[in-house]
């Protein structure tokens, strides 16, 4: 018998088998149970997580001769067994990749209205649905609503943001999410048992790092390995089929630059030089291991390390401090983009960490005491300048006599003075701000900054400080613009509800990447509700007391304080009165 694949050999058969994705095994197991059978579904996912392994069980358990419509299939049957082997005739599987034209999905939807020849169901199957053309979608979507009772539409794609509303909306929709580390980890641990494969536990582990949450990735690296190591799975092996190198480089890197030993550190990069290493791949294995750093400081439970990992982890934790681990973890990022740009990658991972080693504090004691020095002066009130009258200032436009003569010679006369002003420090803003900005209060005092570093999760917070929690989240992007044009409207319980500005709907897209940022602030699942403005009803809509509306008035109104110190200036008045001079422009600089 041919040799077969491990991706294929141990692809689930039930939903029993499934590895991982229980939101979704859950919901497709009780509308089986309870024969409440939607006629479309939509998965989506990267790659090697599942979709069309889920969809030809769900075939199954619609056609299974034994059982019938079950969500447990007996897997023996024709029909089972038909599906498992790819030619049940009844299970229609398209690659939407390949057949994108409207011909193409014409010439599949002519025969939806016939009956299925064998089975209960018609199941058509689409994968990598993103890739049809608009024509094909348009020609899709009225059988796609209203199939007739004995056809089921599974979809399937990598990209759902390529597929149109009219699409989304007319499916139900399921996200097949990433396997955790442990859970791939424990899956081919349980493969290799099971196929009599000798295998060391940091090999297993590193495949499934290479995986990156796909299973089936994970298995096409394993039986690579299983190739290269000819009787076993072994560390030595998995790094030299993957290009990469053990931690320990990147431990002894570490010990390096904790010691600020600078000989150390080259020697060790010379060291790593010798194995022509893939320089991108050591700063990831780098940038991993600074992440484990920082969860070994604040978290060390959260940790599932081998003894030797935690053992060197425990002694960098003495070495180097958080605020060292986060600097590192910065400048490799950051060395990670700008590597392609160094003349050569050994040169730029060399200079990355003489970067690290420069710019990391020399001792604590002198931190404390610039600090210290810092808050004494801090804490002196600043003494006013004393400023003089405007009368005793000396004139920088000396006063021009008219001559006696007929005709006098012009003074020189500047038509244009442009002006730019640093801008001076904002006002306070009152409680009540002109009707719009409700009770918000932006904190422009170190005071106020301190009081509010982490606020609690309650009604008067968010309708208060929704400015500060937005700076605080660290957000960029269009998820910045989200939070900067949404009000708040009410709280109940974890669930957050806002207005969105009608004229920034289109940014409701990003409400689930906020709603991560917000989870990660309290520190708890939130739940985030936005609606957009209804500004077409016969009352006018209110204005909404947005971050951005308030950040444009604060703007506004310090722009009105700077021209009009301008227009006050003892200096532009005599140029406006001796020259005829004119301020076009008053620019405003943070």
């Amino acid at each position: 018998m041919a040799y077969q694949v491990l991706a294929r050999k141990w692809r689930p058969h039930n939903f029993t088998e499934m590895v991982g994705q229980p939101h979704v095994v859950r919901a497709l197991v009780n509308a089986l149970t309870h024969q409440r059978l939607h006629h479309a579904y939509l998965f989506t996912g990267t790659r090697g997580v599942g979709k069309t392994t889920i969809a030809r069980i769900f075939a199954k358990s619609l056609n299974c001769e034994t059982n019938g419509i079950t969500a447990d299939p007996c897997g023996h049957c024709a029909a089972c067994t038909e599906i498992d082997a790819g030619r049940f005739i009844d299970l229609i599987e398209v690659d939407a990749a390949s057949r994108t034209k409207v011909e193409d999905t014409r010439e599949i939807l002519e025969n939806v209205p016939y009956a299925p020849s064998r089975g209960r169901y018609k199941v058509y199957l689409i994968d990598e649905v993103h890739m049809l053309s608009k024509s094909s979608f348009n020609a899709l979507l009225k059988t796609l609503e209203e199939p007739p009772p004995h056809v089921k539409f599974i979809l399937a794609t990598t990209d759902p943001q390529n597929l149109p509303a009219t699409v989304l909306s007319r499916c139900l929709q399921f996200n097949l999410k990433r396997l955790p580390l442990e859970l791939l980890d424990q899956h081919l641990t349980h493969i290799l048992t099971k196929e009599t494969i000798e295998f060391e536990a940091e090999a297993i582990r590193l495949i499934a790092h290479a995986a990156e949450g796909s299973v089936r990735d994970a298995l096409s690296l394993l039986d690579q390995a299983i190739a290269y190591g000819g009787d076993g799975v072994r560390t030595e092996d998995i790094h030299a089929m993957l290009g990469t190198l053990g931690k320990n480089h990147v431990f002894s890197l570490l010990h390096a630059l904790g010691s600020m030993d600078a000989n150390a550190l080259l020697d060790t990069i010379k060291q790593l030089a010798e194995y022509t290493p893939d320089y991108d791949q050591v700063l990831a294995d780098l940038l991993r291991v600074l992440q484990q750093l920082a969860l070994a400081h604040v978290a060390p439970d959260t940790l599932a390390l081998v003894p030797n990992e935690r053992e060197e982890l425990q002694a960098l934790t003495q070495q180097l401090s958080p605020e060292d681990v986060q600097l590192f973890y910065q400048i490799a990022l950051t060395g990670r983009r700008d590597l392609p740009l160094a003349p050569t990658a050994h040169v730029g991972f060399e200079m990355l960490l003489l970067r690290m080693l420069t710019f990391r504090p020399v001792t604590t004691q002198a931190t404390t005491y610039n600090s210290a020095t810092s808050v004494a002066k801090s804490s002196t009130p600043p003494q006013p300048k004393p400023s003089s009258p405007p009368s005793t200032r000396p004139s920088p436009v000396p006063n021009i006599a008219k001559p006696k003569s007929e005709n006098p010679a012009p003074p020189p006369m500047p038509e244009i003075v442009e002006t730019t002003m640093m801008a001076p420090a904002p006002p306070p803003i009152p409680e009540s701000l002109v009707d719009i900005e409700s009770e918000y209060s932006p904190p422009h005092s170190n005071e106020r900054t301190e009081q509010h570093d982490s606020l609690a999760l309650t009604e008067e917070n968010l309708r208060r400080y929704w400015r500060d929690i937005v700076m605080q989240l660290n957000v960029s992007g269009f998820v910045k613009q989200l939070a900067n044009h949404c009000a708040f409207e009410s709280l109940k319980e974890d669930h957050i509800h806002f207005i969105l500005e009608p004229k920034h709907g289109f940014l409701r897209n990003k409400q689930t990447e906020l709603e991560k940022y917000l989870s990660t602030y309290y520190k708890r699942t939130i739940h985030l509700h936005i609606r957009v403005q209804d500004a077409t009803k016969e009352e006018a809509a209110p204005i909404l007391a947005t971050p951005a509306l308030i950040a444009e008035q604060e703007h506004h109104r310090q722009q009105q304080a700077v021209e009009q110190d301008v227009a006050q200036d003892p200096f532009i008045v005599q140029m406006k009165e001796q020259c005829d001079a004119v301020v076009v422009e008053v620019k405003l600089k943070p």
